[in-house]
């Protein structure tokens, strides 16, 4: 497994002196284990290092997919899932324990150690608000405890009458669509601090490393040009003679991913754009498909003849 960083500008990312935020994983049970999220947050620090140091005065963008890994939350951020309605001395939020390198401690199972802790605190009209009861409230009974989904709501300025906790099993998939206030659970659900939670990467590229995240929509590898590159690399592998040997199918890899030239990730990437701007003319992916491929040869997607919109229409309802 490679994990690397490209732009059609430079190809692989890659400063003078040679230093690269590259990561070559052997993914697997008693191999190198399997990629997570402090892995990408480890590798992305590098990343960012040496982009600043090679662009000093450039504002930095870095493009994500869609990805879990990639996508993860702080083990402690908010979420109305599993909330229960009333006051729970037992409600909190499961974290790794980590060890001194910032990694999972385990079990003798191979299972992550867990530890307990307060759900972050919410906030609502520019105020700051717990959702657990003070140490010092006035019923000593209920210090320390959760709040409850209807208290924190009445606290927001609800009427909670009649709300259920939840509907049915999952609040996701039993509410009404085009409702956000039939539970208690999908009305914190839908409030803004909930909808607004930031990943780790983002909140690491923001608090600490002064740089900017955008994450590609789910499912849309075509607008990550380097999807490409991992293609063209796995077609000139494939041609390479077989090996049983690791090490030798460790180096065949470095050594086609290098050799895929600029001018042929410039390519990719353009074609990237013209998917991205298709999709922004509200065509769906198989009509961005059929005009990209048409009109491969330009940066953009041009005004469309009537012959164009007549091919575009057959494929309205494809993909859809």
């Amino acid at each position: 497994m490679i994990g690397d960083f490209v732009a059609p500008e430079v190809g692989w990312l890659r400063a003078p002196d040679g230093e690269n935020a590259r990561v070559v994983f052997r993914a697997g049970k008693g191999r190198d284990g399997y990629m997570m999220n402090s892995d990408i947050l480890e590798q992305f620090e590098r990343a960012v290092a040496i982009v600043k140091k090679q662009w000093p005065d450039e504002d930095h963008y870095f493009v994500y997919d869609n990805a879990p890994t990639h996508l993860k939350r702080q083990d402690c951020a908010l979420s109305a899932s599993n909330m229960t309605k009333g006051p729970s001395a037992n409600f909190h939020v499961a974290v790794d324990v980590l060890n001194e390198h910032g990694r999972p401690v385990v079990d003798a199972d191979g299972k992550k150690v867990k530890a307990k802790e307060r759900m972050a605190n919410g906030t609502h009209n520019g105020q700051e608000q717990s959702f657990y009861f003070p140490d010092d409230y006035e019923v000593v009974e209920l210090r320390g405890w959760f709040k409850g989904t209807e208290r924190i709501l009445q606290e927001r300025g609800y009427n909670t009458a009649g709300k259920k906790s939840q509907c049915g099993k999952s609040f996701h998939n039993d509410c009404p669509k085009d409702r956000t206030d039939c539970c208690c659970r999908r009305m914190l659900y839908s409030e803004p601090d909930f909808q607004q939670v930031s990943s780790q990467l983002e909140l690491l590229a923001k608090l600490k490393l002064g740089v900017s995240i955008l994450y590609l929509p789910k499912f849309h590898c075509e607008l990550n040009f380097i999807e490409q590159c991992w293609g063209y690399a796995k077609a000139r592998y494939r041609v390479l003679p077989p090996t049983k040997s690791q090490e030798d199918m460790e180096k065949n890899v470095l050594k086609v991913l290098d050799e895929i030239p600029l001018e042929t990730m410039q390519r990719f990437a353009t074609r990237s754009l013209r998917f991205a701007h298709a999709y922004s003319t509200g065509l769906n992916g198989a009509q961005a498909a059929w005009v990209a491929k048409k009109y491969r040869g330009h940066r953009t997607i041009p005004d469309l003849t009537p012959f164009d919109l007549v091919e575009i229409n057959k494929r309205r309802d494809v993909g859809q």
